[in-house]
């Protein structure tokens, strides 16, 4: 049962009630424990576990919580809650004035002189059409109006193929020459991208910190004032020193966020290069969508986005989904009636293939494209909680700025505050007004720079830094990242529901059984014992009822090139052994309707009509389901049999193949009288193919081995506390076979119901009954996308975080459903991926159990920053707070406090939030979606280090002269000086050390692993040089003098004992119960009196 709590970071929110979070401390509790703390908060606008399908209402709630103090900077990278309003307006416009916006966007690039330079890349075409027989306004003007007659003048779709010089069936001629000529004339199928945001608006953005802003003219007002007191000499160094540290902050700051943006560009253009299949010269080929030209012939498939405007040329079922276009949500059925396709549409159902006749911005779906941005914006539910943490916070730093500001004014107007040689700095009636104006300046400019410190803006775009360093790694493991949210909550994935084929499997198909003839071959692709009638009907059912292709070179001797789905070309490779004439049996008869395979029948046929009279209708799928459906077989005589005697026979072979891990398919077919066949296209449109009476021609056993190393990714995520269920459209047996080779079943015993069950028998269950079962279920055979959806539904609702992988269209509703979807990016179709939250390159389980270590290191690495910078914060605030208290002075001043937060906020985040991820994150259970963010082995270190650098810093603060031997000195200033320069240096070497224990918030040896980020050893290196700058040569600018040799190593020893320290403190233990709990009983007490 999963169950919830206030999300702000400091309070608990959700646990699934079985996870151990060795590293961020977290550990399994009693539901009892938690069923009164970890009850969802309706009044926390933080508490926001899944931002996947999140309301409008609730993104907006949270932002107008969060304390802010850059909202255009904190903002940038959630999701626009405007954007769909804003592209369903483009959308109409361009629908109603495509060709005024067309025109307007070929001026604007001839105006910026882009369009001989940008042939390539602007998708813009010169005016002539080269050598073809068709101008390309005609062409554009006939496809966006979907004007029929205009087709009809050009000859229907082989005429406009035969001017555009183009072979509906072997396509255009694979040569480069060809290609860029095509481009010259009719454009490329790009249109220009919105430039992205330049360095110097990162820079604006920067710069509108509130506090930043006030810093700035807290530095002016200062500098004013000290240039006509003190001269331009002297006068300038207090405010200019301020104006340069906020500078330097500002410029840190964007280039930190400009980098970022970079990376997410990268990811995008990645996104949008969908790779799809065209035929080229005969063959199959496949190339990016952007090398899509006009007069290419497109095979479409069920799932595919129609990549550029064109014209059908053939089709069976062919269904579009236009809603992205028209915004209708409609299906719409495409034939020669109705043959003008959309460009970004998507292939709802059916086959057929497309001539294209526009690319580019010479389409609808072009010019929406160039006239919006690419919205990168989504807020992630770790970016939700920690504004709830950073806001939480930054109303205490607040407080305790207002309570040092009130202090330190009170203690200077009464008299009781000194200057560094000792003098009284205000006496009533002597202090000239430009001196009491210029010290106020400095009590208000300290205050301020203690916000600074204390609001930790930078908390909550932490996650925004791991993300994209994690999702640009990602890239590298096979795994891209559609939606940053999956990225974090994949480390939260309690069970992993995989696809067999092509991810547990190598997808790697060959025939090693057949059945033909009523018994088995001795060679699987050997004809020899067959007769020739059987031959050839299982040569036209293969060559007929495929998605595939058969090319033969016309060079001799060159290799056959069969192109397919993996099952499809196993089967076409096997047929060809068998003396398959691919394209003379294709020439010779013809497809008259077809039903393509179908997940949920399990099968696909063709109705063939051979020369004017015999019509064949052809069946492939499943081999148990075809096999019911049969009555007869055809025996090695070519003699029907009637097949009841030799149904149990064929049964046992089916079960047979599949105990040794085979898919097994099944080829029947079966007779049609003519006159049966509707004559009328619109009738035969809505003709179902007759599947009884079916005479069985052949059964195949496929072998697709098991992918090396994918045992063990399995025992990785069952060792990681996640469990793997394999989903699949095989047979049960078949199944269970790969299952007990993958470790996904450790042994026979536990192949039973339900460990083992049917899509079915689990989809004939009751909700209830379905949620029970759902637990248990390890594999599911025979399984339906609706099975899988409704597998997810139920596991969710038992409190798992889901994954699930998928790649067919149907499997959209579970992709979509799932808490992380995983889409195939080799087998997947565009339907899937873009329903998907991430795209697995190589359609392999091991790179799905790297993508589940990201997103585990992505809140490590957050939770280590968030120890990082709490403990600056804790000891920078206290030691402030204290020294303005009772001495009216604080011994950390503006420009120091400034450099500490650099250090703290960017620098802090670039080194610990890009440390990649360990083994050790999967030896530990997963990390419930809602556990506290700081958790009571953070709360720990973070107190121990903290009261340690307090401690030191306040006896500097107050006994630093006796203690180190300054008391002697005859220059009282200069002896205070030093003294608060070791405070200053004592507390950045802290901070440098403490760095390294923040690495491994659990584990005793804190450099483990260290050389393996070059970039945190490069931070820590940098940040120790300039230390020493700071010290040492710009003591005028950042209020320091230079130390002696035995006070440099003094601090350096001070930081160093964080290191014992930090060994010391993780020996003391931490109850199980989350600290913050005890913070919330008061609360909720209140509350619920209040309300009662």
């Amino acid at each position: 049962m999963s169950t919830t709590s206030s999300s702000n970071g400091l309070l608990p929110t959700s646990m699934s009630g079985r996870h151990d979070d060795v590293e961020a401390g977290g550990s399994a509790r009693t539901q009892d424990e938690h069923h009164e703390q970890l009850e969802h908060d309706p009044d926390d606008p933080f508490d926001l576990d899944n931002t996947k399908n999140a309301s409008a209402q609730s993104l907006r709630r949270w932002r107008q919580a969060a304390l802010v103090l850059n909202a255009s900077r904190r903002f940038r990278y959630t999701l626009d809650l405007n954007k769909e309003e804003h592209y369903e307006s483009r959308r109409r416009m361009i629908r109603a004035h495509a060709q005024v916006i067309r025109a307007a966007l070929l001026f604007k690039l001839a105006g910026e002189q882009q369009i001989g330079a940008v042939a390539s890349s602007s998708s813009t075409p010169s005016a002539s059409t080269g050598n073809f027989d068709i101008d390309l306004e005609k062409l554009v003007s006939m496809t966006r109006n979907q004007n029929m007659s205009s087709l009809q003048q050009h000859g229907g779709v082989k005429g406009v193929a035969e001017k555009l010089k183009s072979n509906l069936e072997q396509g255009i001629e694979e040569d480069e020459k060809e290609v860029i000529d095509r481009k010259n004339a009719f454009g490329s199928n790009t249109y220009p991208k919105k430039k992205g945001k330049s360095f110097y608006m990162f820079l604006w953005e920067a710069w509108q910190d509130l506090t930043l802003i006030i810093l700035i003219i807290a530095a002016v007002t200062s500098l004013a004032l000290g240039i006509k007191t003190e001269g331009l000499k002297e006068g300038w160094l207090d405010g200019g020193s301020i104006a340069f540290a906020v500078l330097l902050v500002i410029i840190v700051t964007a280039v930190s966020d400009y980098r970022q943006s970079l990376q997410f560009q990268n990811l995008n253009d990645e996104k949008r290069n969908i790779q799809l299949e065209v035929m080229r010269g005969g063959r199959t080929v496949k190339i990016s969508i952007y090398d899509v030209v006009v007069g290419d012939v497109i095979p479409l498939r069920i799932g595919d986005q129609v990549p550029a405007d064109g014209v059908l040329i053939s089709g069976h079922s062919l269904a579009i989904d236009e809603s992205s276009m028209t915004g209708e949500s409609k299906i719409v059925n495409k034939d020669q009636k109705s043959p003008f396709l959309m460009s970004g549409c998507k292939v709802a159902d059916g086959v057929g293939s497309m001539l294209v006749t526009g690319v580019g911005i010479n389409t609808e779906w072009g010019l929406l494209m160039a006239s919006i941005s690419e919205d990168t914006g989504e807020e992630t539910p770790l970016q939700v909680r920690l504004n709830g943490l950073a806001t939480f916070i930054g109303i205490v730093g607040l407080t305790v700025a207002l309570v040092v500001l009130v202090a330190l004014l009170v203690r200077y107007f009464t008299g009781t505050t000194q200057d560094s040689s000792g003098a009284t700095q205000f006496v009533k009636g002597k202090t000239s007004i430009s001196d009491i104006v210029d010290d106020c300046v400095k009590i208000f400019t300290i205050a301020v720079t203690i916000v600074v410190v204390a609001v930790p803006e930078g908390l909550p775009l932490a996650v925004t830094l791991t993300l994209a360093y994690s999702m640009r790694k990602m890239m590298a493991d096979k795994a891209l990242v559609r939606r940053l949210s999956a990225c974090e909550t994949m480390g939260s994935a309690t069970t992993i529901c995989s696809d067999k084929t092509g991810t547990l499997t190598l997808n790697q198909m060959t025939v090693v059984e057949t059945y033909a003839g009523g018994s088995k071959m001795d060679v699987a692709d050997n004809p020899s014992g067959l007769h020739p009638k059987l031959v050839a009907l299982i040569s036209e059912g293969v060559a007929q009822n495929t998605t595939g292709n058969v090319f033969h070179p016309k060079v001799d001797g060159g290799e056959v090139e069969i192109s397919g789905s993996p099952t499809e070309k196993a089967i076409l490779s096997w047929a060809y052994k068998l003396g398959m004439k691919f394209d003379t049996i294709r020439s010779e008869s013809a497809i008259i309707h077809a039903f393509p395979f179908n997940s949920e029948k399990k099968r696909g046929g063709v109705a063939v009509l051979r020369g004017d009279s015999e019509v064949f209708i052809h069946w492939k799928g499943a081999a148990e389901i075809v096999l019911g459906c049969c009555t007869q077989y055809m025996d090695s005589n070519g003699t029907l049999q009637p097949i009841d005697s030799q149904k149990e026979f064929f049964r046992l072979a089916i079960d047979a193949m599949a105990k040794n891990s085979l898919r097994c398919v099944a080829i029947a077919c079966r007779t049609q009288e003519l006159n049966k066949v509707p004559k009328e296209q619109e009738d035969l449109d809505k003709w179902s193919l007759p599947e009884d009476e079916l005479t069985l021609l052949a059964i195949v056993g496929i072998k697709d081995p098991c992918r090396p190393g994918v045992r063990e990714a399995v025992r990785i995520c069952t060792s990681a506390g996640v469990k793997v269920r394999m989903v699949t459209g095989d047979n049960l047996q078949t199944a269970k076979a790969i299952a007990l080779e993958c470790g996904i079943l450790a042994s026979d015993t536990e192949a039973v119901e339900p460990t083992i069950i049917e899509g079915k028998v689990f989809r004939e269950l009751s909700e209830k009954e379905r949620e029970q079962v759902a637990k248990r279920i390890t594999v599911m055979g025979r399984s339906s996308p609706n099975d899988k959806l409704l597998l997810v539904q139920a596991l969710r609702k038992n409190g798992d975080v889901v994954a699930v992988t998928g790649d067919g269209t149907n499997d959209a509703p579970a992709l979509h459903e799932a808490d992380i979807g995983l889409s195939m990016g080799i087998s997947g179709t565009e339907v899937a991926k873009e329903s998907s939250d991430i795209i697995i390159l190589d359609d392999n389980f091991a790179s799905v159990v790297k993508v589940v270590r990201w997103g585990r290191s992505v809140y490590a690495n957050i939770q280590k920053f968030i120890q990082f910078q709490l403990t600056v914060n804790v000891a920078a605030l206290i030691i402030n707070v204290v020294a303005a208290m009772s001495s009216g002075d604080v011994p950390l001043k503006a420009v120091q406090l400034l450099w500490v937060n650099l250090i703290m906020d960017t620098l802090g985040a670039l080194a610990l939030a890009t440390e990649p991820p360990t083994d050790h994150l999967m030896h530990r259970t997963p990390v419930g979606r809602r556990e506290p963010l700081i958790t009571n082995i953070m709360w720990r270190n973070l107190l121990v280090q903290s009261f340690y650098q307090v401690a030191v810093l306040l006896v500097l603060n107050f006994a630093g002269l006796s203690v180190l031997g300054l008391s002697q000195d005859s220059n009282h200033a200069h002896a205070v000086e030093v003294k608060n320069t070791m405070i200053f240096n004592a507390f950045v070497m802290c901070q440098i050390f403490n760095e390294f224990n923040a690495r491994k918030p659990d584990e005793m040896n804190v450099f483990s692993g260290v050389s393996k980020n070059p970039l945190f050893v490069a931070i820590v290196g940098v940040t120790f040089v300039l230390q020493i700058i700071i010290v040492t040569f710009l003591g005028e600018f950042a209020h320091t003098v230079a130390l002696s040799w035995q006070l440099w190593l003094a601090s350096i020893v001070i930081g160093l004992v964080s290191w014992p320290l930090a060994v010391v403190g993780k020996l003391i233990p931490v109850p199980r119960t989350p600290m913050s709990v005890y913070f919330k009983k008061p609360f909720r007490k209140y509350r619920a009196s209040r309300s009662a």
